[in-house]
């Protein structure tokens, strides 16, 4: 049995990595903004003793400060940070919302690093450490040929920058990989997107098992193909 420590947890993608790892037999560290209010994971908990639900906030230094604090000591063997936000939609250049760009950047890119951060002691007590980044290939400049997005592209642009940053220092010890979902059916994929969020854990896991030193650092989608930085 492994501990996964989810982020984001409470719906979408991060709730369908709850159910895999669940299913599998893993211990499962679920984190929500607010884990009172996280219903379908509560409802989980109450059937799986290998469930444990905690807040946290990884915008907010103080919720990352307290959530390790509960944490304590435990080793994880795999941080899958999935939480994430879009931000606004339908600015233009010449209408940019600036106090929004901020705010996603502080989400998407410096609480994700926080996070990471924080919980490395936890992670390298792992004999198979592990770190998994939801990011998007919306964030690659190989693969914008449609503009725009200016927000969201550069949040997970800048994220990208620092997984593979990460991939090296942590090298050879600590595996990492930055992952694309596809285009899901969530809140924030709306839905007309073409996969379910089962569909995408379904491949998202399969890269995730598959992970090892050779594979460290690369830029990969739910169906294991490598994605141009």
């Amino acid at each position: 049995m492994q501990h996964i420590l989810i982020t984001g947890a409470n719906r979408g993608i991060g709730l369908e990595f709850v159910k895999h790892y669940l299913h599998q037999g893993h211990k499962v560290t679920a984190t929500a903004r607010d884990s009172g209010a996280a219903s379908e994971l509560i409802q989980l908990k109450e059937t799986n003793r290998h469930l444990n639900i905690l807040s946290l906030d990884i915008s907010d230094m103080d919720s990352i400060s307290e959530f390790t604090r509960q944490l304590n000591n435990e080793q994880v063997d795999l941080l899958i940070n999935n939480a994430g936000t879009y931000g606004p939609k339908g600015y233009t250049l010449e209408n940019m919302d600036y106090n929004s760009w901020q705010q996603v950047m502080q989400v998407n890119v410096l609480g994700t690093m926080a996070i990471t951060e924080a919980l490395l002691p936890n992670i390298t007590a792992s004999k198979s450490p592990r770190i998994a980044f939801l990011t998007s290939k919306m964030g690659s400049m190989g693969d914008n040929h449609s503009g725009g997005s200016y927000i969201y592209r550069s949040s997970k642009a800048a994220l990208n920058a620092c997984i593979k940053s990460l991939s090296i220092d942590l090298a050879p010890k600590v595996q990492v990989v930055a992952l694309h979902p596809g285009w899901v059916q969530t809140d924030m994929g709306g839905p007309n997107a073409l996969i379910t969020a089962k569909e995408s854990v379904a491949g998202l896991t399969r890269v995730i098992d598959a992970m090892n030193e050779n594979t460290s650092g690369q830029f990969v989608d739910y169906s294991g193909k490598l994605i141009p930085w």
